[in-house]
């Protein structure tokens, strides 16, 4: 099987890297990129305008005849705020509406709030816009949060050689400038399911569900505008793969989202991230050979995997063509095309890829153990890692550091020169997300930063601020520690003092989400007390004593039942 394009996930040599102002270490496209993202309060037409650089996504204004539409808010108030100080400098008129694309960037409204609107503000999104703000926020929190600060530098550093140069969509996922960040979510008073046509603010809306990376993202079309405002078209490469873990991006549904875009002819393309892209004929070429770039990613991938190619070989066979590297918009700035074609493969079918190796693999240490045995020792796979760097042969030397990482006698001496591997990577990527996740791991392999506090699951109360209590109560099932629930069998209720109750039967290692309906031990309290318990701000024992947390039944079971979880506020015992 041949390669169709070049491979452009890393430069073999280093005569693609430069140094950044700030010391930054990084290929010469990535650094570029910043200069495309720079900060622009653009007048997309008389009337409209979009903000890029404040933030990682753009804030855009469109003036209607009740006043103005504000479309994303954000990663914090303080971000928004700035965006409504540079529409000031174009408008006094009240903000009438917020809109949302969808649900990465809602967290500055609140500042619309300080800022001259009408009242009641409408607040208009996709109804699964709750949804995935509270999956993101609760039983995947760990990872997701791990996988967003890898994936998006938000603990490089902002001088020397590991420094943050962008992240691909914008200069930073929060902007430095605007901490500490306050979260302004403000939840939609307006949602849809579907397509629809809405009124607001006086101006007609005509409302498409386009998934793209999230599948409560939307297309805002103006028609008596020519304004199109999107969550589709990046400024770069489409990322089907997210390195930070995602959910399955299906090319097919994204074409779909990109040919109804097309079918627009919008005057003026505006979207959640990069530049404004104006004109009928530009966005028709543009925005078709972007489109053309997946469906040739997924029909390809689909092709090989057909002819029997395993998720290794698609990474190696299809390869965008070149010519796509002349727009931007078709380059692998932000993922690479080798994680996308393994990301269709198993988003089709699933992690069994037909390499008979990976239908029963042995566990990773003993397999690791194994191989630098049968290579003749440590110090031999050592020697040949170094000399795999040395001469730029990378993938080889990450797969030989990695063996001694995993294995049981990893030293300090194979994390960094697996941390040299990874940074070497990094400085010689132009995609923002593979040298912001190598960095971030190379930095915690070779002790430049303690990563400790990213593979724990550390609740916080603003994760609960607009969820019923029920979810502070079964966010547990997924804390539960089995060798220390071996033989529970209790089923416990919650009463809260707002009226709201919900229950846990702990059976069989596992915590079955109840009503509390028919439970033996009934818990009453605050609903904040039973936060302050879960995040570790108090312990029950102690809010069991002072009253603050009421028990009926058989305390003593209770607490061994609680002490089965990995949450300090209800362990007993070491």
């Amino acid at each position: 099987m041949q390669q169709t394009g070049r491979q452009r996930s890393f430069s073999t040599t280093g005569v693609d890297t430069v140094t950044a102002p700030n010391g930054g270490v990084t290929h010469r496209d990535h650094l570029q990129q910043s200069q495309l993202l720079a900060r622009t309060f653009a007048t997309v037409r008389p009337g409209v305008w979009s903000l890029m650089g404040n933030g990682l996504s753009n804030q855009t204004f469109i003036d209607a005849p009740e006043g103005i539409i504000a479309i994303d808010t954000g990663e914090s108030i303080e971000e928004m705020a700035e965006a409504l100080g540079e529409l000031r400098k174009h408008t006094d008129r009240p903000i009438a509406a917020v809109l949302y694309t969808h649900f990465h960037y809602v967290s500055g409204t609140a500042a619309v709030l300080s800022d001259n609107h009408l009242e009641p503000l409408p607040i208009w999104a996709h109804e699964r816009v709750a949804v995935n703000r509270a999956r993101a926020a609760t039983e995947i929190a760990p990872a997701y949060g791990r996988g967003l600060a890898e994936q998006f530098a938000t603990s490089l550093p902002s001088v020397g050689e590991d420094a943050i140069v962008n992240v691909g969509l914008g200069h930073f996922y929060r902007n430095p400038a605007h901490a500490p960040f306050r979260y302004g979510h403000i939840p939609a008073t307006h949602t849809f399911a579907g397509d629809t046509t809405i009124t607001v603010a006086g101006l007609t809306i005509e409302v498409t569900h386009a998934p793209s990376d999230a599948d409560d993202s939307v297309t805002y079309w103006f028609p008596s505008l020519g304004v199109c405002v999107n969550n589709l078209v990046w400024p770069l490469l489409f990322n089907i793969f997210a390195i930070r873990g995602e959910e399955y991006r299906d090319p097919r549904v994204l074409l779909r989202g990109l040919d109804h875009l097309l079918s627009l002819n919008a005057d003026y393309l505006v979207a959640a991230h990069g530049p404004v892209i104006y004109g009928r004929n530009e966005i028709k070429t543009r925005v078709t050979k972007y489109r053309d770039s997946i469906q040739y990613l997924w029909d390809q991938t689909v092709r090989h995997i057909n002819m029997g190619a395993t998720s290794r070989e698609l990474a190696h066979t299809v390869t965008l063509p070149s010519f796509y590297d002349d727009d931007y918009l078709t380059s692998e700035f932000y993922g690479i095309a080798e994680h996308h074609t393994r990301q269709i493969q198993i988003g089709l079918f699933g992690f069994f890829d037909g390499d008979e190796s990976n239908l029963f693999p042995l566990p990773p240490a003993d397999r690791c153990n194994r191989l630098i045995a049968g290579f003749g020792g440590r110090d031999t796979v050592r020697s040949q890692a170094t000399a795999a760097i040395d001469s730029d042969d990378l993938r080889w030397a990450l797969e030989l550091c990695s063996w001694l990482v995993r294995s049981d006698d990893a030293s300090e001496t194979d994390r960094h020169l697996l941390a040299r591997v990874l940074r070497t990577i990094a400085q010689r990527t132009p995609a923002a997300n593979i040298r912001n996740w190598c960095l971030a791991r190379a930095r915690g392999l070779d002790g430049s930063e303690d990563r400790a506090r990213f593979y724990v699951h550390r609740l916080h109360k603003r994760q609960f601020a607009a969820s019923p209590p029920s979810d502070a109560v079964h966010i547990l099932r997924v804390l539960l520690e089995p060798t220390r629930a071996l033989g529970v069998d209790t089923h416990i209720a919650w009463n809260f003092d707002d009226g709201s109750t919900c229950g846990l039967h702990i059976r069989n290692c596992v915590a079955c989400p109840t009503d509390g309906t028919g439970a033996s031990i009934t818990i009453s309290s605050a609903p904040s007390m039973w936060i302050d318990i879960v995040t570790g701000a108090t312990n029950i024992a102690d809010a069991i004593k002072v009253d603050d947390v009421r028990v009926a039944g058989n305390t003593a079971e209770l607490l061994a039942a609680l002490d089965s979880f990995e949450v300090a506020g209800l362990r007993t015992s070491a």
